[in-house]
């Protein structure tokens, strides 16, 4: 899947452009996971505790978004180029047909890939999701406004997780020198530069559209999330017709982290079963 060495990096390819880095694990029936927009993420840093169980029953694909870990950073990032990556990405590896996976901001790309590309994705899976307006939290704001410090990447932790027992000085150093590699500060302050309500409105799909997604949808959310609220689950749920919803107590920004195997076995029992 990726260098022992460097498990965050995987293969590369050409994603509409934009040369991608992604981990690949596993066979069976594709599931593409997106991950979300803090400082420092990546696909691994994201997905790694995701990432081996779901690769006993499908192949798991996980690609570093533009601006992302190692991707290109090629600015101009918005939906577009977020959401035509992800279309290059399936298009680059002869993928017809996906079930995704998207949390956070990935959520909003996610839900707006099958919302303008519905023949392309099969079930859909949505955690902690933006793609809906909302009031930005203090905590997203915080978030999206990191300037490089291990202390600050350590306050930007303590709004994601609800236990602080996850907040580690040294989850702290890997994740600040993660966003310390060449070029990533850089392409991060071109993303969501202040004021930072407009980034949550440009996320936004219209709910109209919403309301014609025709996929079986799971939606999961950490009912304390200071990041994205737990009302933006309940307004998904009332959206999508074919829609479930599932609210973790005692748990923040970090599902597939704090309630790693419970999401899991969540979501292979998901993608398993047949149509309703």
């Amino acid at each position: 899947m990726a260098d022992a060495q460097r498990p965050e990096i995987g293969a590369s390819i050409d994603a509409g452009g934009v040369t991608t880095n992604y981990l690949d694990a596993g066979q069976g029936a594709p599931v593409v996971l997106v991950h979300g927009s803090g400082p420092g993420v990546s696909a691994y840093a994201n997905w790694r505790l995701t990432i081996p169980d779901l690769a006993q029953h499908f192949r798991v694909l996980a690609p570093d978004m533009a601006g992302f870990g190692f991707s290109d950073k090629p600015g101009d990032y918005g939906m577009k180029r977020w959401t035509d990556q992800i279309i290059g990405f399936l298009d680059a590896l002869g993928l017809e047909r996906v079930s995704l996976v998207g949390n956070s901001f990935g959520g909003g790309l996610a839900l707006r890939v099958a919302v303008e590309h519905p023949q392309r994705v099969d079930k859909l899976a949505l955690m902690g999701a933006m793609g809906v307006e909302f009031p930005i939290t203090e905590g997203l704001d915080f978030v999206w406004g990191y300037e490089p410090g291990i202390e600050t990447m350590r306050q930007v932790l303590d709004r994601m997780a609800y236990s602080r027992e996850l907040v580690s000085d040294e989850l702290a150093e890997v994740r600040y020198r993660a966003a310390s590699e060449p070029g990533v500060q850089e392409a991060w302050a071109e993303m969501f530069p202040a004021p930072r309500q407009r980034w949550v409105e440009s996320m936004a799909t219209p709910e109209e559209r919403i309301q014609e997604i025709p996929h079986e949808t799971l939606i999961v959310h950490g009912r304390d999330d200071k990041v994205i609220p737990l009302e933006n689950a309940h307004r998904l749920n009332a959206l999508i017709e074919r829609s479930e919803l599932h609210v973790f107590g005692r748990c923040g920004h970090w599902s597939q982290i704090e309630w790693a195997a419970d999401f899991n076995a969540m979501l292979v029992r998901f993608f398993s079963r047949e149509p309703r």
